[in-house]
């Protein structure tokens, strides 16, 4: 489809189709969105169109009606004071997050335990977020240096921090 024939659809059709979405939805910018992208549905058509107009039409009622469709989805209806006083909590109950800090304390005095190096290879992968290669660049070494010291600090933790001992 050349631009010219997009053009003169635009030309021919575009305000009435957003008048038509602007009534419908009563929304004028919602309308807009949906005749824009209408036409770039149109302009993405591979085969030529026999009638552009009912085309237009069609596909714009239907970006209507899936817009309609996701906002029902979105849609939450409002809670009661007292129901909304009766769901239960999303957090941890005391035991578990008595146990996590356990954990977690646990687990930093093994992480400190580490060599140095290895340590700071962990802190690096495991704690920034920093890519093997990453480490490897800023600690000038290899790859597989950064990979086996990763082995090390994993194997002593997961050997070191178990649940069952907290």
């Amino acid at each position: 489809m050349s631009g010219s024939t997009l053009k003169r659809l635009f030309l021919a059709h575009g305000r009435e189709l957003q008048s038509y979405l602007t009534r419908r939805m009563r929304d004028a910018e919602t309308a807009a969105d949906l005749t824009q992208e209408t036409f770039l549905r149109y302009a993405e058509q591979g085969a030529e169109v026999t009638d552009g107009r009912a085309w237009l039409y069609r596909t714009a009622r239907n970006l209507m009606i899936d817009h309609q469709r996701a906002g029902l989805r979105r849609r939450t209806r409002p809670l009661p004071p007292d129901e909304l006083a009766r769901l239960p909590e999303d957090r941890p109950g005391a035991d578990r997050e008595t146990d996590g800090r356990r954990t977690l304390d646990r687990m930093h005095r093994v992480v400190e335990g580490l060599p140095p190096r290895t340590r700071e290879i962990f802190r690096l992968n495991r704690i920034e977020g920093l890519s093997y290669a990453d480490v490897a660049r800023r600690l000038d070494i290899s790859e597989s240096s950064v990979q086996k010291h990763l082995a090390k600090a994993l194997a002593v933790i997961m050997r070191e921090v178990r649940p069952e001992d907290v």
